[in-house]
Protein backbone atom coordinates (compact mmCIF):
# COMPACT_ATOMS: atom_id res chain seq x y z
CA UNK A 1 0.00 0.00 0.00
CA UNK A 2 1.67 3.42 -1.31
CA UNK A 3 1.01 6.46 0.72
CA UNK A 4 -1.87 7.92 -1.54
CA UNK A 5 -3.76 4.54 -1.20
CA UNK A 6 -3.42 4.78 2.82
CA UNK A 7 -4.92 8.37 2.57
CA UNK A 8 -7.58 7.38 0.49
CA UNK A 9 -8.89 4.67 2.55
CA UNK A 10 -8.67 6.33 5.63
CA UNK A 11 -10.80 9.24 3.73
CA UNK A 12 -13.57 6.48 2.31
CA UNK A 13 -13.65 5.41 6.53
CA UNK A 14 -14.10 8.64 8.05
CA UNK A 15 -15.68 10.93 5.04
CA UNK A 16 -13.15 13.51 5.26
CA UNK A 17 -11.09 15.07 2.22
CA UNK A 18 -8.35 13.15 1.18
CA UNK A 19 -6.08 16.53 2.11
CA UNK A 20 -7.93 15.83 5.85
CA UNK A 21 -7.01 12.15 5.79
CA UNK A 22 -3.56 13.24 5.03
CA UNK A 23 -3.53 15.59 7.95
CA UNK A 24 -5.34 12.64 10.41
CA UNK A 25 -2.97 10.22 9.09
CA UNK A 26 0.32 11.80 9.61
CA UNK A 27 -1.19 13.23 13.58
CA UNK A 28 -2.24 9.80 14.38
CA UNK A 29 0.80 8.44 13.55
CA UNK A 30 3.15 11.18 15.44
CA UNK A 31 0.56 10.62 18.51
CA UNK A 32 1.50 6.78 18.29
CA UNK A 33 4.93 7.25 18.02
CA UNK A 34 5.10 8.67 21.53
CA UNK A 35 3.26 5.55 23.20
CA UNK A 36 5.51 2.93 21.52
CA UNK A 37 9.52 2.41 22.24
CA UNK A 38 11.64 4.08 19.84
CA UNK A 39 12.81 0.62 18.37
CA UNK A 40 8.95 -0.67 17.73
CA UNK A 41 8.10 3.06 16.03
CA UNK A 42 11.36 2.33 13.85
CA UNK A 43 10.15 -1.34 13.24
CA UNK A 44 6.81 -0.30 12.53
CA UNK A 45 7.97 2.71 10.30
CA UNK A 46 10.08 -0.10 8.29
CA UNK A 47 6.75 -1.53 6.74
CA UNK A 48 5.28 1.82 5.82
CA UNK A 49 5.32 3.84 2.56
CA UNK A 50 8.42 6.27 2.67
CA UNK A 51 6.32 9.80 3.02
CA UNK A 52 4.73 8.03 6.01
CA UNK A 53 7.74 6.38 8.09
CA UNK A 54 8.94 10.10 9.25
CA UNK A 55 5.39 10.90 11.02
CA UNK A 56 7.04 7.83 13.01
CA UNK A 57 10.27 9.12 14.44
CA UNK A 58 10.44 10.14 17.82
CA UNK A 59 13.39 11.12 20.07
CA UNK A 60 15.14 8.52 22.35
CA UNK A 61 13.46 9.06 25.48
CA UNK A 62 11.04 7.46 27.29
CA UNK A 63 7.72 6.41 26.13
CA UNK A 64 4.83 8.26 26.99
CA UNK A 65 1.86 6.33 28.22
CA UNK A 66 -1.88 8.28 27.64
CA UNK A 67 -5.11 6.35 26.66
CA UNK A 68 -7.19 6.27 23.63
CA UNK A 69 -8.74 9.61 24.56
CA UNK A 70 -5.52 11.63 25.04
CA UNK A 71 -4.92 10.62 21.73
CA UNK A 72 -7.66 11.85 19.91
CA UNK A 73 -7.19 14.84 22.24
CA UNK A 74 -3.64 15.25 20.40
CA UNK A 75 -4.84 14.36 16.66
CA UNK A 76 -7.49 17.16 17.53
CA UNK A 77 -5.36 20.03 18.17
CA UNK A 78 -2.69 18.98 15.60
CA UNK A 79 -5.08 19.00 12.38
CA UNK A 80 -7.61 21.45 13.44
CA UNK A 81 -10.52 18.65 12.96
CA UNK A 82 -13.21 18.98 15.37
CA UNK A 83 -13.07 15.68 18.17
CA UNK A 84 -15.63 13.51 16.76
CA UNK A 85 -13.88 13.80 13.14
CA UNK A 86 -10.42 13.45 14.77
CA UNK A 87 -12.15 10.20 16.97
CA UNK A 88 -12.87 8.47 13.27
CA UNK A 89 -9.86 9.68 12.05
CA UNK A 90 -7.75 7.62 14.60
CA UNK A 91 -9.93 4.65 14.08
CA UNK A 92 -9.54 4.66 10.50
CA UNK A 93 -5.67 5.09 10.57
CA UNK A 94 -5.59 2.36 13.00
CA UNK A 95 -7.63 0.06 11.07
CA UNK A 96 -5.57 1.12 7.81
CA UNK A 97 -2.21 0.86 9.45
CA UNK A 98 -3.73 -3.24 10.46
CA UNK A 99 -4.08 -3.39 6.82
CA UNK A 100 -0.88 -1.84 5.06
CA UNK A 101 2.01 -3.63 7.37
CA UNK A 102 2.36 -7.39 8.41
CA UNK A 103 0.14 -8.75 11.58
CA UNK A 104 3.23 -9.59 13.38
CA UNK A 105 4.21 -5.96 13.34
CA UNK A 106 1.24 -4.65 13.67
CA UNK A 107 0.54 -7.39 17.41
CA UNK A 108 3.86 -5.81 18.25
CA UNK A 109 2.66 -2.17 17.87
CA UNK A 110 -0.65 -2.93 19.62
CA UNK A 111 0.86 -5.06 21.71
CA UNK A 112 2.72 -1.43 23.37
CA UNK A 113 -0.51 0.51 22.67
CA UNK A 114 -2.58 -1.70 24.71
CA UNK A 115 -6.06 -3.14 24.12
CA UNK A 116 -8.36 -0.05 23.75
CA UNK A 117 -6.40 0.74 20.81
CA UNK A 118 -6.77 -2.19 19.45
CA UNK A 119 -10.29 -2.22 19.81
CA UNK A 120 -10.30 1.52 18.26
CA UNK A 121 -9.50 -0.30 14.96
CA UNK A 122 -11.69 -2.85 15.49
CA UNK A 123 -14.88 -0.23 15.45
CA UNK A 124 -13.78 1.52 11.91
CA UNK A 125 -16.05 0.97 8.91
Amino acid sequence: MDDREFFRTVADRTQLSRQEAADVTRATLETVAARLSAGEARDLAQELPEHLRESLQRGEGDMEIFDPDESVRRVHERTGLSEPEADRGVRAVLATLREAVSAEEYDHAMSQLGSEFARMAESAR
